[in-house]
């Protein structure tokens, strides 16, 4: 069967929110913390916003920007992420962008399609918008505003850091692709299943002049990056997060070759930094690991997440260590919750603010010496689960 026989046979089929491994979440049975703002501004992209604030948010208080993958919701991914749980614990804003159907049948953000990665329009433009909601109704710092995103949401955070990179302070792109390598289907087919063999200027080309929708060329300085990847990913090929690592390190200015390297929690991390220590672009090859976002404990003994599908246990905490690389863990503010994480309605709050030493540096081996590394802040029946193999499988993103 073609991809396109596949896809209208699936949508056929009565749900499919059973294989989502999330299946309570993605049919509203069990309670989100996310609500929805129907009126936010502009809306070309014909996005839902689903937010979450916290009662008690920090002092000039940061913004989150979280975009699901294919198949997922807002809340099926805040669920198996732990966002919202974090956002509660650090006392910061959570914005989570949902993509309709009726745009794309698969619920994937239009990361490829012209229409909807330019600046001031389609989809790109619809999270704007829903980012400027939340700056003026949450007095949100803009100079903390972040965003980050899985698969097809991890490259549509690539299609924000270049389509706005005067909004945002840092990103983070997990299993996703660079911006700019494709322009269709085919394209984005083709570069999830190979990578790109672009060299590191022309990367950076293409988000250079992605703000030729703007007034000017961007002249300031340009978001940092964390780089997550599984090295047994089969759906979007590893070799993209190479590539994203050339783009951003184009853009920096920095060498091609890691100033670091290291092993975190058994899985490689490489760091690249500017001249005054600060971490600009990092990247994690997440050691045997398969399409998604790895999900473990985190260093402070809290586990953010719930494991689903392409939500999987790998012993490290991607959410945890995303929100402290945009410099949001510097602060712990602990609220009185529900057990479940999701704060009962009518139930006072008791916060308080407690300092958290920052973190030690670390003796690492960089460019052949030693140096510290820079601190950062079923038969008869139809078998759901076969026949979505049997579509990846026909589109060429599964072996």
């Amino acid at each position: 069967m073609s991809l396109v026989n596949n896809v209208d046979f699936l949508r056929r089929l009565p749900t499919l929110n059973a294989f989502s491994g999330l299946g309570a979440y993605a049919q509203g049975a069990a309670p989100t913390p996310l609500v929805e703002t129907v009126e936010f501004g502009s809306n070309p992209g014909a996005l839902k916003m689903f937010s979450f604030v916290p009662a008690q948010l920090a002092p000039s208080p940061a913004l989150v920007v979280v975009l699901h993958g294919c198949g997922q919701t807002a809340a099926s991914y805040d669920l198996g992420a732990g966002w919202s749980t974090l956002a509660a614990h650090y006392g910061f804003a959570l914005l989570m962008p949902e993509q309709q159907a009726a745009n794309n049948g698969n619920t994937c953000f239009n990361w490829f399609n012209p229409e909807d990665i330019a600046r001031g329009q389609g989809e790109a433009c619809s999270i704007r918008e829903m980012i400027n909601h939340m700056a003026v109704a949450h007095k949100i710092d803009p100079r903390r505003i972040h965003v980050t995103g899985l698969s097809a949401g991890g490259a549509m955070t690539s299609v924000m850091l270049a389509a706005y990179p005067d909004v945002f302070a840092s990103g983070a792109i997990i299993a996703g692709l660079p911006f700019g390598v494709a322009a269709n289907l085919r394209e984005a087919l083709h570069a999830m299943m190979h990578g790109s063999a672009l060299s590191a200027p022309e990367l950076g080309d293409l988000v250079r002049n992605a703000s030729k929708n703007n007034a000017s060329k961007h002249n300031g300085a340009w978001p940092k990056i964390s780089v997550w990847h599984g090295s047994a990913d089969r759906t979007v090929h590893p070799g993209n997060a190479d590539a994203i690592v050339r783009q951003w390190v184009d853009l920096h200015g920095l060498p091609a070759a890691a100033m670091s390297k290291s092993d975190v929690n058994g899985h490689a991390r490489e760091v690249w930094w500017n001249a005054d220590g600060q971490t600009l672009v990092e990247s994690y090859s997440i050691a045997d690991m398969a399409h998604g976002t790895p999900l473990g404990l985190a260093d402070n003994d809290e586990r953010y997440g719930v494991e689903g599908a392409f939500l999987i246990e790998a012993g490290i905490s991607s959410s945890y260590r995303i929100a402290e690389f945009f410099g949001l863990t510097g602060q712990v503010r602990q609220p009185q919750i529900a057990p479940t994480g999701v704060p009962r309605e009518g139930t006072d709050t008791v916060s308080m603010t407690i300092p958290v030493p920052a973190p030690q540096p670390e003796t690492v081996v960089a460019a052949g010496r030693h140096s510290k590394r820079p601190q950062t802040a079923a038969r008869n029946q139809v078998n759901v689960r076969r026949v979505i193999t049997r579509a990846l499988t026909a589109a060429g993103l599964m072996k």
